[in-house]
């Protein structure tokens, strides 16, 4: 039977509600660090684990939490994954340590792990193809519309309350997206899906933690450390073990034959660049606002505004075109809009006004909405009806995994840059023998490090030099990775206008014998 029209849209509307509290927890974290690290007295390392801990626990756990919601019941273990995401907020709002949060945040990513594949497995559930796209659009817009609204909500209650508020606000949120969730959306599970692939499930979280604590950690340590190379050498030898385990089993976990199907591997790829640019977008331009154009923190999430309406536009008009034009097309020309945006982003100036910033950002979202939405949607009608959640969970993994690379690649690349642009011999003390010159040296490493210690380091000395330095060398380095960004978003977009096949129908037929899944409605 069919849920009533009104009662599938507030499920969403509940879906939505618990994924905006996972967007926001992505970058609420950021504007805390500092206090953080002065009312719990935690180091560097301290902070950094804080950060990863739940990166790394995420991404390892999205591709087993996909089979489990198959097999259990997907409505079932979003449930779980909200009460463990609720649970743990709370538990990191109450720690009084930076191990307790470190504790709290890995469970964290438990939680977020289980409700970002389940909830995008269950729209097919729940929306018949008709209505799949503007669902999809509804799905992404909530997850996008946390990310600014991180630092906006983190400035806000820090000004207000204790360090403890940024997790404590998750709780009421979850708690009503988990109430909403269990009454409005309907039970969704394969009988025949597998049994728990224990060895796979070892192979692949090792793998795929090992190469996000590599990547991460790249920038930080510099990709030379044998840590950084041990670590993505090992996730990578890990992951081919865990490819080779699953195409000899009847049953996998990862279906690797979906990469054959051009349609969903395409999809997939434009789907994976376009979570990369919104992540790496995110990564470098809150410091241009906030340190070069003198925003404060609250400020600097109101001026990302633009970028979120321009992918709800881009939602809009997927859903309105895609009956006539189809995904693909839509897809292409996301992709051409988005190198566009990014093309425009990289002229920026250091004196440029926020006129220009916010135009480009509008195009920006508008070239990831018109990307994003009818990728996710043609990778939801591809995959098989008994698939959906192992399927969304390796959609996810790769999203996520695609974001952490570009995070750390494009971080690394700009940091590259400002390093080599910026000039210290400005610094007092430089080219002295003595105190004076190691004093200049230690100031000097401090703005090398980031453009947040230049300033610092330039508002100390009152070195004008130093911080006009710093803010060209930052706005080269931004503009080499948005240039990067444009490049592979126009490569993506001639890839996928050759080789993507157009039109197909809506939902390949269930792997294996006509095995057919079964939907528990929830009672009225």
């Amino acid at each position: 039977m069919s849920m009533p029209d009104n009662r599938r849209w507030w499920g969403l509307g509940a879906l939505a509600f618990a994924l905006l509290a996972l967007g926001f927890d992505m970058t609420i974290l950021n504007v805390a660090l500092t206090t953080l690290s002065e009312d719990l007295h935690a180091s560097t390392s301290r902070l950094q684990w804080i950060v990863d801990a739940y990166v790394l626990v995420f991404a390892a756990l999205l591709l087993p939490a996909g089979l489990l919601g198959d097999r259990f019941g997907r409505k079932r273990l979003l449930l779980a994954g909200m009460v463990i995401f609720g649970a743990a907020s709370l538990g990191g709002a109450l720690a009084d340590g930076p191990g307790g949060i470190i504790v709290a945040r890995a469970v964290m990513g438990i939680g977020a792990a289980i409700i970002t594949p389940l909830s995008m497995s269950l729209l097919p559930a729940v929306f018949p193809p008709e209505e799949r796209t503007r669902a999809v659009a509804v799905w992404s817009a909530a997850m996008a519309l946390g990310l600014p609204l991180g630092p906006l909500l983190g400035g806000w209650l820090l000004e207000h309350f204790w360090w403890g508020s940024i997790f404590l606000i998750n709780v009421p949120v979850v708690a009503i997206a988990a109430v909403a969730v269990a009454f409005l959306l309907p039970e969704s599970r394969d009988p025949s899906a597998p049994r728990v692939d224990w060895p796979g499930s070892v192979l692949s979280m090792g793998g795929l933690a090992g190469l996000v604590y590599g990547v991460t950690e790249g920038p930080a340590r510099g990709w030379t450390d044998p840590v950084v190379p041990g670590a993505i050498a090992g996730g990578l030898v890990l992951l081919a073990c865990f490819v080779g385990w699953e195409r000899r089993l009847d049953q996998p976990m990862m279906d690797v034959g979906l990469f054959r199907d051009r349609t969903f591997l395409w999809a997939v790829a434009a789907g994976v660049l376009g979570t990369l640019v919104m992540s790496g977008t995110l990564f470098v331009l809150p410091q241009y606002l906030q340190v070069i154009q003198g925003n404060s923190v609250f400020g600097t999430g109101l001026r990302l505004i633009p970028m979120l309406l321009g992918l709800m536009a881009g939602g809009l008009a997927t859903d309105r075109l895609s009956a006539r034009t189809g995904n693909k097309a839509i897809t292409v020309a996301g992709l051409f809009v988005l190198a566009a945006g990014l093309g425009i982003g990289a002229l920026t100036g250091v004196g440029d006004s926020y006129t220009f910033t916010g135009a480009w950002l509008g195009v920006l979202g508008l070239g990831i909405g018109l990307t994003m939405v009818p990728a996710m949607d043609t990778v939801l009608g591809t995959l098989p009806e008994n698939q959906m959640g192992r399927g969304a969970g390796l959609v996810q993994t790769l999203r996520q995994t695609g974001g952490a690379l570009g995070i750390a690649g494009l971080g690394s690349l700009l940091s590259s840059i400002y390093r080599d642009r910026l000039e210290t011999g400005s610094l007092p003390g430089t080219g002295t023998g003595g105190a004076a010159s190691e004093a200049a040296n230690a100031a000097a490493e401090t703005a090398r490090g980031s453009l947040g210690g230049a300033a610092a380091v330039a508002g100390r000395l009152g070195d004008g030099a130093l911080m006009a330095s710093a803010r060209d060398a930052y706005v080269g380095g931004m503009g080499a990775t948005l240039t990067a960004c444009a490049v592979a978003a126009l490569a993506t977009a001639v890839l996928v206008w050759v080789f993507a096949p157009g039109r197909r129908t809506e939902r390949a037929a269930p792997a294996g014998d006509g095995r057919e899944s079964i939907h528990e409605h929830a009672a009225s």
